[in-house]
């Protein structure tokens, strides 16, 4: 069997783990160029100009700090 290769894609889910509002919506991984990251996304607000983007993100280096807890 093949390996799939992730390079240059990412993927998130709802966050299972979100105890607040300021939480994000969705967690989840990015793989660009060989360098991981992690994702957060939120939902676009009830109140939002139907112009603005349904999600915003946030994406952090996984080696930015080692031992922090991404979410």
């Amino acid at each position: 069997m093949t390996d799939f290769n992730n390079e240059n894609r990412g993927a998130i889910w709802k966050n299972e783990k979100r105890a607040k509002d300021t939480d994000a919506d969705f967690t989840g991984e990015l793989d660009v160029n060989g360098t991981k990251f992690y994702l957060n996304a939120w939902k676009r607000k009830p109140e939002a100009s139907e112009k603005a983007p349904a999600l915003t993100f946030s994406i952090k280096p996984k080696s930015a700090r080692q031992g922090d807890v991404p979410f």
